[in-house]
């Protein structure tokens, strides 16, 4: 199993998969999930020439899963240590949800030497908790808590639902059902019951509390906003347009009746676009 290790106390293995050759694009996966959600992506991208990378977040997948290192400064460094030991120029980042605050902290804090392009898929940026100087946030400390109190009561059964509606465009109902099957959604839960708890619980706290309207603002590369019009896990408006906003130049596309798990439930109209963009 390929590993790269992160010296600390203890050492951290961050497991990656390496497939393809040509322009190298590295795939940084949501919560409570793996690198394994973009499968949907990777023979699409290795089928157009790149060479795509996927990983999994400390404490998630195969990686290791410390007790503590779960926010935004870590998960930058453990970017950096990825590109540094697979010697990544000109890389492309993409970035879904929770993993879009990567793309954004690595930037502001590494700058964008080894970066050429950036896509920020149904990401949490540029800052989900509502405040008075965030009144458009969507997090507030109601929301905080049903995450908390789910995960820490019964962790399977608020993955249950969650997925459910991660993968609903609008809120679940009986009129109203998920854009995946039963199956792809066990199989979802499955990927997400083997993370850490622990890091579960404290990734919620990292993408609900991580202000990343600084980082967003030292872009200067080509950068892709995509997002579901339809996501009710993070919302378009809260997220995906003032990302666009924040970043100068940047590209908007909106999928229609998406919910926001769209890379999976809209898979081919999602690839179609990044790799268009990719193109340029």
């Amino acid at each position: 199993m390929p590993i790269i290790t992160v010296p600390g106390t203890p050492d951290i293995e961050l497991h990656y998969e390496d497939a393809g050759a040509g322009a190298p694009v590295v795939l940084v996966h949501g919560w409570p999930l793996s690198g394994r959600s973009w499968e949907g992506q990777v023979p699409a991208l290795v089928a157009a020439g790149h060479r795509v990378v996927t990983y999994d977040r400390r404490g998630f997948g195969d990686s290791s899963q410390p007790w503590t290192g779960y926010d935004y400064d870590t998960f930058a460094a453990d970017l950096d240590a990825i590109l540094t030991e697979l010697d990544l120029t000109g890389v492309t980042l993409i970035g879904f949800s929770m993993g879009g605050g990567e793309l954004a902290r690595y930037v502001g804090t590494y700058g964008q030497e080894r970066v050429a392009k950036l896509v920020f898929a149904s990401a949490v940026t540029p800052y989900l908790w509502k405040s008075d100087d965030n009144p458009d946030g969507g997090v507030t400390p109601d929301l905080a808590a049903w995450f908390h109190d789910g995960i820490t009561d019964d962790r399977p059964k608020f993955l249950s639902e969650f997925l459910v509606s991660f993968f609903t465009s609008g809120s679940p109902s009986l009129l109203n059902k998920p854009k995946v099957s039963a199956e792809q959604i066990a199989y979802n839960l499955d990927i997400a019951e083997g993370a850490s708890p622990k890091g579960t619980l404290d990734c919620t706290v990292a993408f609900a509390t991580t202000d990343f309207r600084a980082d967003l603002a030292k872009i200067t590369v080509p950068t892709l906003v995509i997002h579901g019009d339809s996501d009710t896990i993070v919302p378009f408006e809260v997220s995906g347009k003032r990302t666009h906003e924040a970043i100068a130049s940047s590209e908007l596309v909106v999928i229609k009746d998406a919910p926001h798990g769209v890379t999976v439930s809209h898979r081919e109209e999602w690839n179609a676009h990044v790799l268009a963009f990719l193109a340029k």
